[in-house]
């Protein structure tokens, strides 16, 4: 029984290894295309906050909607991956991205976690280290688009 779990946990971990080491060398080459192949058609997107864009969007479409969003609102730019984490039921990226909404760059860190479905990313879960900051920006670029 402790070989069947064991191999079950490997066979689990080597699924999100693939999906996030996948993703991670995309996101680094500025690759878009694989990076949106990376994603499942029911992907769902946790993005956490007191912002406009935070709530949970389902759906492959409806998050990279949301993901092209902050983009725009941010200017952000990907700085570094720092680190990958794999577990058996989840993977994760510590990344360093830099936003840009005004022409003050400041560099924030960001860990994304994932659960995996069919070797693709089935869900993301973004915490960030400087929540109230990315609000802040966030809330600010609302307000600069709509006036």
């Amino acid at each position: 029984m402790t070989e069947q779990v064991s191999l079950q946990a490997s066979s689990g971990s080597d699924a999100i290894r693939h999906a996030i080491s996948r993703y991670a060398q995309a996101w680094v080459a500025g690759d878009r295309q694989t990076m949106v192949t990376c994603y499942h058609d029911d992907f769902t997107l946790h993005y956490f906050g007191s912002n406009p864009l935070a709530g949970v969007h389902r759906g492959k479409a409806a998050s990279l909607a949301i993901l092209a969003e902050v983009t725009r609102r941010t200017n952000r730019k990907l700085a570094g991956i720092v680190d990958t984490m794999v577990g058996t039921e989840r993977g994760g990226l510590l990344v360093r991205e830099i936003f840009n909404p005004d022409g003050n760059p400041v560099e924030v860190e960001r860990l994304l976690i994932y659960s995996v479905r069919d070797r693709l990313l089935s869900h993301c879960w973004v915490y960030d280290q400087q929540q109230a900051l990315i609000d802040g920006i966030l809330a600010s670029a609302e307000l600069t688009t709509t006036r």
